[in-house]
């Protein structure tokens, strides 16, 4: 699962190597902590290259209040409100790191091993006031199921065009083990008995 993420200058500027159609104005975007309902930057396929656009955090959940921020890839081929729009409007979401709460509630932070930037795999949407995207998440893999069960699907950096261009991708990516993760936390709760 996804419920917050992170962006510094580092991850802006990988930004712009991956998409360089980044406007400047997104270059001076918002850093820090990004949560559901808040616009963030995000990679696009809607021109013949990547490209970066500024998008809100989640869906809006029809005749209900709330966002829907992710989406399991196991069934999001089935669900109605998914289907056409991780067919056809693909996006990455880049993030220096993401943080899950342990059963203690405590904050843990994962990010990458091999790679400076977290690509997660996403799609979006239009609606009445603009683009909302979602973050796929999958089954944890070994690094992440200590903490929780579910974690966003990391796409590889060779993976991205593929991931926005290449329908015969979807398929295998949807069913990928994303690869093991750095975690770390500024404390753990202890206890005595």
């Amino acid at each position: 699962m996804c419920g917050r993420f992170y962006i510094d200058d580092h991850t802006i500027k990988e930004i712009a190597n991956v998409a360089p159609e980044i406007n400047d104005v997104f270059r001076e975007g918002k850093r820090g902590d990004i949560y559901p309902s808040q616009s963030a930057l995000v990679i696009t396929g809607r021109t013949a290259h990547l490209s970066a656009e500024e998008m809100k955090w989640g869906f809006p959940q029809y005749q209900k209040k709330g966002l829907v921020i992710n989406a399991r890839a196991e069934t999001v081929l089935e669900r109605n409100m998914f289907r056409e729009s991780v067919r056809r409007r693909r996006c990455i979401i880049p993030a220096g790191q993401y943080y899950e709460w342990d059963a203690q509630k405590n904050k843990v932070t994962f990010s990458g091993q091999d790679q400076p930037v977290l690509y997660m795999a996403g799609f979006f949407d239009r609606f009445q006031d603009g683009d909302h995207f979602v973050i796929l998440t999958t089954a944890a893999n070994a690094s992440v199921s200590p903490v929780h069960d579910r974690m966003p699907l990391i796409l590889e950096k060779e993976e991205l065009e593929s991931w926005i261009y290449d329908d015969a991708f979807l398929e295998f990516a949807l069913h990928k083990v994303p690869a093991k993760l750095q975690k770390s936390q500024e404390y753990e709760q202890q206890t005595l008995f």
